[in-house]
């Protein structure tokens, strides 16, 4: 992938991206992958591009986040009850992760769901992350299908599925507002019990 003349002179190409939030999260935010010139230019997963300004304001609304912007990794942005990753860590050709790229960085969302012990909701953005989610837990069968607002008991966790806040869903209204407020709604009653 070629980089963005207007992002020519920065050197961010190809890094990998931790997840970040709250160590004492209920709710698991999964994304696809960094954008190329979002995430990926700003070191911190769904900042600097429409996706993320989509998510954060959502988050914003919901409480879970202090702010309803994300710019940077040092803009101030706090998250409360919530952490937010991707099934994979690096900004994929063309946009589009392979299964090999989401199974070479599963280890590490495995290990993320280990270390978010009070983690009880894992957020699915698109039916990329339902599935690396179901692999991270070690799969239910009968597979549980995809949709917005689909709900998968997988271990300790609930799957709550949501499209994803990419431009091709928000501009087509596919996804709207009400809907991603929706889905984290629903988020907060099922990590608190109240289902």
């Amino acid at each position: 992938m070629a980089k963005r003349a207007s992002f020519a002179d920065e050197d961010y190409w190809g890094r990998p991206l931790p997840g970040f939030g709250d160590a004492r999260a209920r709710v698991i935010v999964l994304g696809l992958a960094p954008a190329a010139h979002g995430g990926n230019r700003t070191g911190r997963i769904f900042t600097g591009d429409r996706s993320g300004d989509w998510l954060f304001r959502a988050l914003h609304r919901a409480g879970y986040a202090n702010q309803p912007t994300s710019v940077s990794r040092d803009d101030g942005l706090r998250l409360r009850d919530c952490y937010v990753c991707a099934a994979v860590r690096c900004a994929p050709p063309a946009n589009r992760p392979t299964p090999q790229e989401r199974d070479n960085c599963l280890p590490y969302f495995v290990r993320e769901l280990e270390l978010l012990e009070r983690a009880s909701v894992i957020v699915c953005l698109g039916s990329f992350a339902w599935d690396a989610a179901l692999r991270a837990v070690g799969g239910v069968r009968p597979k549980p299908r995809f949709t917005h607002l689909s709900e998968a008991l997988a271990g300790r966790f609930v799957l709550l599925g949501s499209y994803h806040p990419s431009q091709q869903n928000t501009f087509t209204g596919k996804l709207t507002e009400p809907m991603l407020d929706a889905v984290f709604a629903r988020a907060k009653a099922l990590s608190s019990g109240h289902t």
